[in-house]
């Protein structure tokens, strides 16, 4: 398990909700004849914390170590804690009983907010649903959206999984490609086998799904090249997460093969194989939008009373991002926002 209780730089987009309160104060306070204009008040307000009482939120979510996925969550959930006068706490585990655990821990706290994940959710229904008796406000993001609601939680924030695997699916049938290879980095995670099945149900050609165990990079790149030496009619490779399309591009090359790759998520390292043609196209779901907008939303939750979604989650993707789109992102995967 990993603890992190970190303050950061707010970034401009976390100034952003910062500007608007100082909107409000320019409105009362400044009269037709003088006074600053908004553009001067919102540059005087940028990096101000909220006044509001300060509160604790907590996220669980089922991150392994090193997954640069989960390191971009956290930029945009601290940010957004930063701006809203929020002390906040993450843990991880990859597995659910630990993550129940973790949850209950939180909820034993006492905090005012709590972030889950529900990438096995069954373990964690018990958790949630005795958090959320506990009068702790939850809101789930990334994974296990179509539970959100029945454990008790505000909303969810993330993208439709199925709906994103079939965008990849489409884009697959688009490129002429005749076999995929799914590669499912942890069993059992229902967001994986989810974007599996969507690349099935909308791709013209075979979908075929390879177990690898994602917190092992030399046995993964193993059992991919295997797979890769004994079917060469596999064209194109679907990774599910940015660390794996890394280990894919090796084994790949390893391989001989000359299947194209496309994978879920972003990072740095994705946005580089994008820019070299190592990765056709990659899905982006904004992870940066989920950690903050979920810390946002417990604060407004708190503080106004404001819910989000009327009953359906918040969706912050699927997005396709191909090599064109790389000048443009190449500066927020640096500094770890996109």
């Amino acid at each position: 398990m990993r603890t992190v209780r970190r303050t950061r730089t707010a970034h401009p987009r976390g100034r952003a909700a910062a500007a608007a309160l100082a909107a409000l104060a320019l409105a009362a306070g400044c009269s037709g004849s003088g006074g600053r204009n908004a553009e001067d008040a919102a540059s005087d307000a940028a990096g101000r914390t909220a006044d509001t009482p300060r509160t604790t939120i907590g996220m669980v979510s089922h991150s392994g170590e090193g997954d640069t996925f989960w390191d971009i969550v956290q930029t945009g959930a601290e940010q957004a804690a930063k701006k809203d006068n929020v002390k906040f706490l993450y843990a991880n585990d990859k597995e659910g009983s630990r993550q129940a655990e973790l949850v209950r821990s939180m909820t034993d706290q006492k905090v005012d907010g709590l972030i889950v994940t529900l990438a096995k959710p069954q373990a964690l229904k018990s958790a949630v649903q005795a958090a959320v008796r506990a009068g702790i406000p939850v809101i789930t993001i990334n994974s296990g959206g179509e539970f959100s609601k029945a454990y008790g939680a505000l909303t969810h924030i993330g993208q439709d999984e199925t709906v994103a695997g079939r965008a990849v699916g489409d884009e697959l049938t688009a490129r002429h490609r005749k076999k995929a290879l799914c590669i499912v980095h942890e069993q059992g995670n229902v967001s994986l086998e989810d974007r599996c099945a969507g690349v099935q149900k909308a791709f013209r050609g075979t979908v075929e799904n390879l177990n690898v165990d994602g917190a092992n990079a030399p046995s993964s790149q193993s059992s991919i090249e295997a797979k890769l030496q004994s079917d060469e009619d596999i064209d194109a490779i679907v990774t599910l997460g940015a660390p794996m399309a890394a280990i894919s591009i090796k084994a790949r090359e390893q391989a001989g093969s000359a299947a194209q790759l496309a994978t879920f998520d972003l990072n740095a390292a994705v946005v580089k194989g994008l820019k070299a043609k190592d990765i056709t196209f990659a899905v982006d779901q904004q992870p940066y939008l989920q950690g903050y907008e979920a810390v946002d939303l417990l604060w407004l939750n708190r503080t106004n009373a404001n819910v989000l979604g009327g009953g359906r989650p918040v969706l912050t993707g699927p997005a396709v991002v191909t090599g064109k789109d790389v000048p443009e992102l190449a500066e927020y995967t640096a500094r770890g926002t996109r």
